[in-house]
């Protein structure tokens, strides 16, 4: 299945990118831990997705640890031309499988060049600080120092574009007076919309906002609503979830992620699905429910 609504772009840093990319964290083991179930199928599925024509991967050395990007390596390399791969950076795994803040100038360094070593670049292309005051949600505080060491590399020429992760607004405007933030990347969907005031104020200063967990938080009710909807399109709850959020804000970029072709092709097919206004005004609706909390580090609650 490819992707046909190629006027669907939107720049990140320098590079305008198809607005519906790819999440790589799912080739990982369980709970993003070890290698993946089948080795052959993760790099079918990132084979697929390039050749399917999406330009935007987002991974980060510490899914595995050290799992994903040698994946991409080994599936992609070497990368096309137009292929963005986004990575991320401020955490490491325990060897109980948790996420642990990684700050420190010799923590930070050490990722990038992990990256860099794993993905087989010379720079990256973006980075993104997750910020981790909080691993399970953004949560006020400075993010002052270790922003201003990952700027320090990017001036090395390491880097070239930074984004942030897991932040508030006002992380957000404290990091554009350290330097430029061309994506912000947090937790947000049908039901989670905290940051809907955000999306739009970066929409107007052409930054790009990534949302993950397309379908985490829902309740039964609203799963309901969103399945009928999908019923009512001949689609696919997650299709329908993709495509609100692909006419939400012309900044969003979308990195579903899967280990399954079948799946993968799923979700390419929702850059064509039409949502209707009254359906969309329909979608708004469910946001009025109570969601439930997630974060990118708990329980995963999309399909492989």
């Amino acid at each position: 299945m490819s992707m046909t609504r190629k006027s669907e772009v939107f720049v990140l840093g320098d590079r305008a990118v198809k607005r519906l990319g790819y999440g790589a964290m799912q080739l990982a083991g369980p709970g993003v831990f070890g290698p993946p179930k089948d080795h052959a199928a993760a790099l079918a599925v990132l084979r697929a997705a390039v050749e399917s024509g999406v330009d935007h991967i987002d991974t980060s050395d510490f899914y595995g640890p050290h799992v994903t990007n040698k994946l991409i390596r080994e599936a992609l390399a070497p990368y096309p031309d137009e292929l963005v791969i986004v990575t991320k950076i401020g955490a490491r795994r325990g060897e109980d499988k948790s996420w642990i803040p990684a700050f420190s100038r010799e923590e930070l360094t050490q990722a990038v060049h992990d990256n860099l070593r794993n993905l087989g670049v010379d720079v990256l292309e973006v980075v993104n600080l997750r910020i981790m005051i909080n691993p399970h949600g953004p949560a006020e505080g400075s993010i002052e120092a270790p922003l201003s060491i990952l700027a320090d590399l990017q001036r090395q020429g390491l880097v070239r574009h930074i984004g942030l992760s897991n932040v508030t607004a006002a992380q957000v405007e404290q990091g554009r007076k350290i330097c430029p933030i061309v994506c912000v990347q947090n937790h947000y969907n049908l039901v989670h919309r905290h940051d809907d005031a955000l999306i739009d104020s970066l929409a107007r200063d052409g930054i790009a906002y990534v949302p993950y967990f397309p379908l985490g938080g829902f309740t039964p009710l609203q799963s309901s609503v969103l399945s009928d909807v999908a019923r009512r399109l001949d689609a696919t709850p997650m299709q329908v979830a993709i495509a609100w959020l692909l006419r939400r804000a012309p900044n969003v970029l979308l990195i579903p992620g899967t280990s399954s072709l079948a799946h993968l092709n799923e979700n390419l097919a929702a850059a064509n699905l039409n949502v209707p206004d009254e359906v969309m005004a329909m979608l708004d609706g469910i946001a009025t429910q109570p969601t439930a909390e997630h974060s990118e580090h708990g329980a995963l609650s999309q399909r492989a």
